[in-house]
């Protein structure tokens, strides 16, 4: 017997026929002598529509408020995808944040999970219960309902794994597990059977839309195992898991991109002590995020700084940059059609070279790469938006990537 927690998204649970098709993909897992908890998110379009209408009311709401009003999308789901289960049988309830309880702290509409306590569901699977909860919240401070943010579903049912101390984690989606890269870009793309959740957090983190960034956080700390598999076709998925448990390393597991990127120059800063934290502080104490960072010295003793952050975080980049400078620049460029490529993988710890097939491919295919950063795992450059599907395929061949 294994204790599995299983998450299905707003595409799994999209209507009243997709919830049924979950209900029996549970069963099937109950009837195979497990026990089972599920997390759900809301109906797909459910979340954004519910946004709509607390802005509708006030552009400026009561974040508090608006998470009350968001979090019933779960509850719906959780809840219809209960009296499914009851149909076929089974004996279940749904759960809501609060009811658990999931503890939250204070930062309405993105609050981060400070503890669960999983006795009372524990006790329930025991008996042969089925636990639905609903994803995406919790309760916080001053007992008010608090949500997690966008994605929120899968930390949700990674932390609950945690507090159940479950055997594995499977993440239900509209697609069939991680990819060497995009499939809809390079038709040649693999899936993985498994990968580490080093090389799944940095996928995540430049763009890779399988998993929650925070989710696999979770998942890395806690060292719960998680699998990413398809709720509309039974075909095996991808382990998210520890470096132990992969035999063989590969020196490039994946390919990532990341279109939500801006490039700011700043060109001409006089070049002396100070420079750096008087651009990137205000920038940091505004909460815009600041990704790659480069710095060029010209002869004249002065200094080109460029940096990139998110396109919607632009505007305000800009802004704090020009209202706290305290040392001019002759120009500031500002470029929106850029991304960033990745390549992902932990064999790179134990191998030289990989950034140079890198650049000899982008190279070969006369694509100039703007800024370079590197860590243990991987190497990113920043390349014009045009060039995108051009540099994945070519990285994904040079790199061998490409399915036989």
């Amino acid at each position: 017997m294994a204790r599995i927690v299983m998450k299905f998204g707003g595409t799994s649970v999209g209507d009243i026929a997709r919830i049924k098709n979950v209900a029996n993909r549970v069963k099937a897992e109950v009837d195979r002598g497990n026990q089972v908890a599920v997390a759900v998110s809301a109906m797909s379009g459910v979340t954004n529509q519910l946004v709509d209408y607390c802005t509708q009311m006030a552009p400026l709401h009561d974040a508090r408020e608006y998470d009350a009003v968001v979090a019933t999308g779960e509850q719906v789901t959780s809840g219809l995808l209960a009296i499914g289960l009851q149909e076929l049988g089974l004996q279940a309830r749904s759960w809501a944040g609060w009811q658990i309880p999931i503890v939250t702290d204070d930062a309405h509409g993105k609050a981060r999970i400070e503890k669960i306590d999983g006795s009372e569901i524990i006790a329930a699977m025991e008996k042969g219960h089925v636990a639905v909860v609903a994803g995406f919240q919790g309760i916080g401070p001053e007992n008010r309902v608090s949500t997690l943010g966008r994605g929120g579903s899968d930390t949700t049912a990674v932390a609950l794994a945690a507090a159940l101390k479950a055997d594995r984690c499977d993440i239900y989606t509209d697609v069939d597990g991680v990819y060497t890269t995009d499939p809809r870009i390079v038709k040649t793309a693999k899936k993985l059977d498994k990968i580490t959740y080093e090389e799944m957090l940095e996928m995540a983190s430049l763009g890779a839309k399988v998993l929650q960034t925070r989710s696999v956080e979770m998942a890395m700390k806690h060292h719960v195992r998680v699998q990413v598999l398809s709720s509309f076709s039974d075909v095996p998925g991808t382990l998210v898991c520890d470096e132990e448990e992969i035999v063989e390393k590969a020196l490039v597991s994946g390919i990532a991109y990341s279109r939500d990127e801006a490039k700011v120059t700043l060109v001409g800063v006089q070049d002396q002590p100070g420079v750096a934290a008087g651009i990137f502080g205000p920038l940091a104490a505004a909460n815009i995020n600041v990704d790659m960072i480069v710095q060029n010295t010209a002869r004249d003793g002065t200094t080109d700084v460029t940096f990139t952050t998110g396109r919607a975080d632009l505007e305000r980049a800009l802004k704090v940059v020009k209202d706290n400078m305290k040392v001019p620049c002759k120009s500031i460029i500002t470029d929106k059609a850029v991304v960033k490529v990745s390549v992902i993988g932990v064999g790179m710890r134990s191998h030289a070279g990989v950034a140079q097939t890198m650049f000899g491919a982008l190279a070969d295919k006369n694509i100039n790469i703007h800024i370079i950063s590197t860590s243990e795992i991987k190497v990113s450059v920043l390349i014009s938006e045009e060039y995108t599907e051009l540099a994945l395929r070519a990285l994904h061949t040079a790199y061998g990537l490409d399915a036989a």
